[in-house]
């Protein structure tokens, strides 16, 4: 691995930050792997994040967007911004203002509706425990999904 100078870690850093979105860790991560010298890397890092090229809520709310795009439920979401060492305070503000309650509740919803026509079960109880799964797979939290899904195995219906 080839060492690079602190200027242009700092150069390449900010090119890729304007690209697109990225939190503190991955151009921590991508600066080790470019070769940037261990001890340059806080002060690039404060830089960046100083001229607002890394701004850990901004990529949150980015983040959290996508997902919800691809149907990911708030714990799932949760999860992946903390593996990428957002704080928790930050994930939790930003979740609650990018996620509308009854959008959530309307997107679950159509998500089971549509997992329900390709399930293939003998009863009502074993449909709705697959159906359970499914949506804590995608990390939808359980009481969401049980508003979801009524006892008789039909979704709540949503205007």
């Amino acid at each position: 691995m080839k060492n690079i100078s602190k200027q242009e870690a700092m150069s390449k850093a900010a090119a890729y930050c304007s690209v697109a979105e990225h939190c503190i860790s991955e151009v921590t991560r991508k600066l080790s792997d470019w070769g940037a010298e261990a001890e340059a890397i806080p002060s690039i890092i404060q830089h960046l994040v100083e001229e607002k090229y890394i701004d850990e809520e901004r990529y949150c709310r980015c983040f959290a967007n996508e997902k919800l795009l691809s149907k990911w439920g708030r714990t799932k979401i949760a999860y992946a911004l903390a593996a990428k060492n957002i704080p928790q305070d930050t994930i939790s503000k930003c979740l609650s203002e990018q996620i509308d309650p009854q959008e959530y509740e309307r997107m679950l919803s159509a998500l089971l509706e549509s997992k329900r026509k390709t399930i293939k079960a003998r009863n009502a109880y074993e449909l709705n425990q697959k159906l359970m799964r499914f949506a804590a797979s995608r990390g939808f939290e359980p009481g969401i999904i049980y508003k979801c899904i009524r006892p008789d195995g039909h979704e709540t219906q949503h205007p």
